[in-house]
């Protein structure tokens, strides 16, 4: 409802901001509190001097009300920016009912947050000086100005001051903080510039209520305060959802990246293959025209093809021995096996039908399933030209590397057999631009191809 630079600045105040500084500073508390001090304590004697009758009003205490239920229900996006209702709130006590209402209103909902959250005493302190005060000072003059309660003069008044407060706020909380932390004050200052657009949704939305209010009166108010408050629920509830899921991804892909790093104590190769798979899948893809999405897709499912050899006897793995009908058995079985521990763990699904069909063959003759042709899906067709590719060309394998040009020429003869024709063209078109460091994929790293805080990012994203 309210992205403001208020609350924004406020959870900055309490998580407080990475340590990015111009220079090495030492943190300055005694400073940052006397100076928060001597804004909280001003703002206290204009209380003093205010109508104080304006507290025990219907609106005072809806509008109360509605700032608490607000903001401790406030959606956190990160640990610098918060969503509520209640900045809205205390500037319609700004415009209908003066400076004590304006100064108690955000004053009560900091405490009562602290109470709930208790961070910082000091960072309390800060808060109530940036948003308090200047709200209250902000009232006096609209006061003094005494516009008529109703029409465009009053709104438009009220739209200046409500960037006026927020100017005040982001003028003062973020170097209190940054004196408190001992970080840059020009650094802390230039991060409130990202949350500028806010201002003219907060200007939107306290002049339609406002108007609102002034037309319909109290009771429309409050149907107007009870859905802002839902919809802040929702988006508390729709943030929540993002970090569960986000945490849930943590954990899928740091089992699944573990998985293949175990692998790859067993078989040296594994993990960096499993990197230049995904890589040449993801090109070729791309190569192939397919969509940005295909392509992802391609990318995943080369960096995973190969989690089913997890289950492979020591003696597979090993290699060089001579295996037995219970061995051949299970290297049938390992992308059957892959596909399942995907879906078990909650991978996109499409991802596990692709490690799944990756050893399928063109004329049928492939495994687990012996499907043909069209019956494979497209991305695990190109899987397989990444796959055999690089086991053509790469170093660590069982056999004598070949150059490049030797592997497209082998491709070429089992193509529209075992690997798609038109896909391994489109490999060596890709191919013929690139250097050798590109072609034979030796530094492929997995760790970089997994690009982890990536993927979590793109697991909450809308």
């Amino acid at each position: 409802m309210d992205p403001t630079p208020c609350h924004a600045v406020r959870s900055i105040a309490r998580a407080s901001f990475p340590h990015v500084m111009d220079a090495p500073r030492r943190p300055q508390p005694n400073r940052a509190t006397a100076l928060a001090g001597l804004l909280v304590a001003a703002g206290l004697v204009g209380l003093a001097l205010s109508d104080l009758g304006a507290l025990f009003t219907p609106l005072a205490a809806i509008l109360a009300a509605f700032a608490l239920v607000a903001e401790l229900g406030a959606a956190r996006y990160s640990a610098s920016l918060a969503v509520s209702a209640a900045f809205v709130a205390d500037m319609l006590a700004i415009g209908f009912l003066g400076p004590a209402p304006a100064f108690v209103i955000p004053a009560l909902v900091y405490v009562a947050v602290w109470v709930v959250e208790r961070y910082r005493w000091r960072a309390l302190l800060i808060n109530v000086a940036g948003a308090a005060t200047p709200a209250l000072a902000v009232a006096y003059v609209f006061q003094a100005i005494d516009p008529p309660r109703s029409g465009p003069e009053f709104v438009a008044l009220l739209v200046l001051a409500t960037a006026a407060t927020m100017a005040l706020n982001a003028a003062i909380v973020p170097p209190l903080m940054a004196i408190l932390d001992g970080r840059s004050i020009a650094q802390s200052m230039r991060a409130v510039t990202g949350l500028l657009p806010a201002v003219a949704i907060n200007c939107g939305l306290v002049a339609v209520i406002a108007e609102i209010y002034a037309e319909a009166g109290i009771a429309a108010l409050a149907f107007v305060a009870l859905n802002g408050i839902a919809f802040t629920y929702m988006l508390r509830l729709l943030v929540v959802s993002r970090e569960r899921t986000r945490e849930y991804a943590n954990l899928s892909w740091g089992v699944l990246s573990g998985l293949v790093k175990t692998l790859d104590e067993r078989d040296h190769r594994a993990a960096r293959h499993c990197a230049a798979v995904a890589r040449f899948s993801r090109d070729l893809a791309d190569q192939l025209g397919m969509s940005r999405r295909e392509q992802e897709l391609a990318h995943t499912a080369g960096l995973l093809h190969d989690i089913g050899k997890f289950a492979l006897s020591d003696r597979v793995m090993e290699r060089g021995g001579k295996l037995l009908d219970s061995d051949w058995r299970g290297i049938r079985r390992h992308p059957d096996i892959g596909a399942e521990l995907l879906r078990e763990i909650g991978v996109y699904g499409p991802v596990a039908d692709i490690v799944r069909a990756h050893h399928e063959r063109i004329d049928g003759r492939g495994y687990p399933r012996g499907v043909r042709g069209p019956e494979i899906p497209p991305i695990a067709r190109v899987v397989a030209v990444a796959e055999v590719y690089d086991t053509l060309t790469a170093p660590d394998t069982y056999r004598t590397p070949m150059t490049s040009f030797e592997a497209l020429n082998e491709l070429r003869r089992v193509a529209g057999k075992q690997l798609d024709a038109g896909y391994v063209e489109a490999l060596a078109e890709l191919l013929a631009g690139r250097g050798v460091d590109y072609r034979h994929a030796d530094e492929a790293d997995f760790d970089r191809e997994l690009d982890m805080e990536r993927r979590l990012n793109e697991a909450v994203a809308p």
